[in-house]
């Protein structure tokens, strides 16, 4: 069973996001299940979409209407994977990750923590290939961890990375899942890294 009362203890309160990023705003929601286990999807592969068949949490950008980046998490999550967060507990949120400037669009992306009572049956949509509950256990042991190459403009770079279940997690969903991770150490017991 999980401890979300000490998990949202380990997360900051969610504040009014801060207004210096020249970015579109999007959020994401990490849905801790009752395994432990984290929730991610794999983007379908579509042309011109800078995040193409990666895994990543649920998430998207704002649309008119969305009154803050929490419901742009929440109804994003709704839209993708049919999982409604209203029966999930809001833990807290991550630091803010702005994309890089090479990529064709500048986001700034919202990660809220979610705290699942229970797993639901899910539906997705067209934009995800697959869903992954993946093991905070494994995440948290450090379990996969290696790194992958990544070609950018000729050169070649050496990035961080996890394998897990056939699917290879990295960027800035791992950045996240890293801080994530970080403040779930010492609720958890399990060393740090």
């Amino acid at each position: 069973m999980c401890d979300y009362e000490a998990m949202a203890a380990r997360l900051p309160p969610v504040r009014p996001p801060p207004e210096a990023v020249d970015a579109d705003v999007a959020a994401v929601a990490a849905v801790i299940g009752p395994g432990p286990d984290l929730l991610f999807i794999r983007r379908t592969v579509q042309a011109g979409d800078p995040w193409s068949g990666q895994v990543a949490f649920p998430g998207g950008r704002a649309e008119a209407g969305d009154p803050d980046p929490v419901s742009v998490a929440v109804r994003e999550t709704l839209e993708e994977v049919g999982l409604d967060l209203s029966s999930a507990r809001l833990l807290g949120p991550l630091p803010v990750q702005v994309t890089l400037p090479h990529l064709p669009v500048r986001l700034a992306v919202h990660p809220f923590v979610f705290g699942l009572p229970q797993r639901v049956a899910l539906c997705t949509s067209d934009e995800v290939a697959r869903v992954l509950w993946l093991p905070l256990e494994d995440l948290l042991s450090g379990r996969g961890r290696g790194t992958l190459r990544w070609h950018w403009q000729g050169v070649g770079v050496d990035l961080p990375c996890v394998r897990l279940d056939g699917e290879r997690l990295w960027g800035m969903t791992l950045l996240m899942v890293d801080d994530l991770l970080d403040r779930l150490r010492d609720v958890s017991g399990s060393p740090r890294r």
